[in-house]
C-alpha cells in the first residue's frame, strides 16, 4: 500500500537521522519513493480506466 510505504519510509529516514545511519536513511528514502510511485501508478490506471469507459460508451452509440 502506498501510504504505508510512504509512512514507513519517513519513519526510517527519521530513525536514520537520529542514529546517524546513512543506509537506514537511504532505505527510508527509497521506500518513500516506492510509495509515491505506487500512487502515481494508481492515478494513471484510474485515468486509463476512465478513457476505456469513454471509448466503450462511444462505441455503443455508433
Amino acid at each position: 500500500m502506498s501510504l504505508t510505504d510512504k509512512v514507513t519510509g519517513r519513519v526510517k529516514k527519521a530513525a536514520g537521522d537520529l542514529a546517524g545511519d546513512a543506509s537506514l536513511r537511504r532505505e527510508g528514502r527509497d521506500e518513500e519513493r516506492k510509495g509515491e510511485a505506487k500512487e502515481e501508478l494508481a492515478r494513471d490506471q484510474e485515468k486509463a480506466d476512465r478513457k476505456a469507459e469513454e471509448v466503450a460508451n462511444l462505441e455503443r452509440r455508433t
